[in-house]
């Protein structure tokens, strides 16, 4: 029961969704945890939340909560 992902021109292909998310999650930019669920995208970086991106600089981020 495999199954197809397609991002940015590329094909992947998984049998789980575990390891679809391994593979494909974001890594945050500050501090290299996977980003699973809600982040932040600013200046085209990901950062796992507010904290991280504002550590980088970046201002004007919130965590909506």
């Amino acid at each position: 029961m495999a199954f197809e992902v397609h991002a940015q021109g590329a094909v992947h292909v998984f049998d789980c969704f575990a390891c679809a998310i391994h593979r494909m999650a974001p890594i945050c930019e500050h501090c290299r945890c996977q980003i699973i669920g809600q982040g932040a995208e600013v200046d085209g970086k990901f950062f796992c939340g507010a904290h991280c991106a504002r550590s980088e600089g970046k201002v004007g981020i919130v965590d909506r909560v």
